[in-house]
């Protein structure tokens, strides 16, 4: 097999890793609440700027401007409940949808406002590992390992707290868990918290690979939507094993042709198999 081949494979596993940290964020705030973040990658490009300002701008380490980061998007994530979802979550899906497509404008929009369009960088080189001929971004590895830590303790709270036992009873039953004792509301705010804090971290790993402008977002909104789809919505196993589906052929599709084709493989993929299962890999 061509080693160059085998690089751009292990390099969508990679990329698959950090999909997949957005998928599971997206999924868990529509498997409780029923509503889809169309902003969600825009909360990510926030959590971008709050890195890129506080590191390189303002001079704090790196790991305490992360911290910051991923606390700032979870209560951003919190006050879009509170504030825009909260008060429409018995209307019809397409005002939640209009909703919030509009905060994702008004993001966009102010970012531009306030920081114009240029691409900023925090700064940070990280090695390029070298693996007998293959050549791997030290970045996207310690992103993709970050990310599983990150899927991985998402899975162990869901499983083994009360609050985590309670997000998924809510997810497979909202109206029998009021007689059980359980707020839904708070599980709701606690849901767009974690949510939010997810999208947090997944800002904390894009930062190290890429730039950040106010329409970072474009590039990884419109594709963690389809991969929520293709897995089923609010399945976050689906979602999952989605994300490295939709990576590989970004990245092997990227090997026998431009990079722009193979985004436009993907979403052929994606039509293709949505027609064939409209509810998705996993969904039930």
């Amino acid at each position: 097999m061509d080693i160059f081949l085998v690089e751009s494979i292990v390099n969508g596993i990679l990329l698959g890793g950090v999909l997949a940290l957005l998928a599971l964020g997206l999924n868990l705030v529509f498997g409780v609440i029923d509503v889809v973040w169309i902003a969600y990658a825009e909360l990510v490009m926030v959590g971008m700027y709050a890195i890129y300002w506080l590191h390189a701008f303002y001079g704090w380490p790196l790991l305490l401007a992360c911290g910051v980061a991923i606390l700032l998007v979870a209560i951003i994530g919190v006050l879009v409940h509170l504030l825009i979802i909260e008060p429409i979550l018995d209307q019809p899906p397409i005002n939640q949808l209009l909703a919030t497509g509009g905060l994702l404008f008004f993001l966009q929009s102010f970012a531009t406002l306030l920081f114009g369009t240029d691409f900023r960088n925090i700064g940070l080189k990280l090695p390029v590992l070298e693996i007998g001929d293959m050549f791997v971004s030290f970045a996207r590895l310690l992103a993709f390992a970050i990310a599983l830590i990150g899927a991985a303790g998402l899975y162990v709270f869901l499983r083994r707290t009360f609050i985590g036992t309670a997000i998924r009873a809510i997810a497979q039953d909202r109206e029998i868990m009021g007689l059980m004792g359980v707020d839904a509301r708070k599980i709701y705010l606690a849901t767009s918290g974690i949510g939010g804090g997810l999208a947090g971290l997944a800002a904390c790993l894009l930062v190290l690979q890429y730039d950040v402008h106010p329409f970072i977002g474009l590039s990884f909104g419109p594709i963690t939507f389809m991969i929520c789809v293709l897995g089923g919505l609010g399945n976050m196993i689906g979602g999952f094993l989605a994300s490295f589906i939709i990576a590989q052929i970004i990245s092997v599709g990227g090997f026998y042709a431009p990079v722009e084709f193979a985004y436009v493989l993907a979403f052929a993929f994606f039509i293709v198999l949505i027609l064939i299962r409209p509810q998705g890999i996993l969904a039930k």
